[in-house]
């Protein structure tokens, strides 16, 4: 008994100190959090937007603080930019297109190849019939929304349609969130001219706000309480491409002809839906396999 009494009295003041420790860990945290100011001023895309005005920075304090909580989630846009941000930048680069408009892929998909409830899809997060009127193919077997390379050149175009119509990047990005004649139609009948001036629906009215943020927490980490020196990053293999210009009766069987595997042909092209591709228009795709 005396021994069983002493074991208890040596562990109660680890599992004490442990607890504490925890505690004073989230309160430091909190304490941080609660210090942290957005300065007066953002720019996205060489807009600025005046968070002097209080109704602009309650918008903006709305969607950092709420970030702010998802420490995992800003973590992981850190981590997938390793793999879709060289892609990004080449074609902004390309394009002669303001940088910052990486960011709208990092709030409409977290750099993850998700679906939404609308049925919205890829990294860019197109819907189905404005992925079509871009040139993209969408069918059962067959998803271009899926494809990294040509789902973002589709989404950039969207956005560089609708800074040509509005003059504005803010009412373009606004755009790519609502449709352009939904925000036509708002600067219509209100008759005002700025992103920031228009009365807009909720999930619209945040929509830029997140992706101002966004960019302020990625482009400042350290300032935001991320140490990203050491993070590993996630990267795809280094990749050679094959020209197949018929169907492929078995997806699977044509990975491992070509010195690979159906998992491996599926995550470097998200695109192809089924267990075979057909190909109605003979045309010619460029599969990607480990090099």
């Amino acid at each position: 008994m005396d021994l069983l009494l002493l074991i208890i009295y040596l562990l109660f003041p680890l599992v004490q100190t442990d607890s504490s420790q925890v505690s004073i860990k989230h309160k430091n945290y909190n304490t941080f959090v609660s210090q942290l100011e957005l300065p007066d001023t953002l720019m996205l895309c060489d807009e600025v937007v005046d968070l002097t005005d209080p109704e602009l920075r309650e918008r903006a304090e709305r969607e950092f603080l709420l970030l702010m909580q998802q420490t995992g989630q800003v973590l992981l846009y850190f981590k997938r930019s390793e793999r879709y941000f060289p892609l990004y930048e080449t074609y902004l680069k390309r394009f002669n297109l303001p940088d910052d408009l990486k960011f709208v892929s990092v709030a409409e998909s977290a750099l993850y190849m998700s679906r939404s409830s609308a049925g919205a899809e890829g990294l860019w997060q197109i819907m189905p019939a404005t992925a079509r009127s871009l040139g993209l193919r969408v069918d059962e077997y067959v998803d271009e929304r899926r494809h990294p390379e040509k789902s973002t050149i589709a989404g950039l175009q969207y956005l560089s349609e609708g800074h040509k119509q509005f003059k504005s990047w803010a009412l373009a990005i606004a755009g790519y969130n609502r449709g352009k004649n939904g925000i036509a139609n708002d600067l219509n009948f209100q008759m005002k001219d700025k992103y920031t001036d228009l009365y807009l629906n909720e999930e619209t009215s945040r929509y830029y706000f997140r992706i101002l943020i966004i960019k302020e927490i990625m482009k400042n980490p350290m300032k935001y309480g991320f140490d990203i020196s050491k993070i590993r990053g996630y990267k795809d293999p280094e990749v050679k491409e094959i020209k197949v210009d018929s169907a492929i009766n078995n997806v699977a069987q044509w990975a491992n002809d070509n010195g690979t595997d159906y998992k491996t042909v599926k995550l470097l092209n998200p695109w192809i839906l089924k267990r075979e591709l057909n190909n109605p228009r003979n045309e010619s795709y460029i599969i990607r396999v480990p090099a």
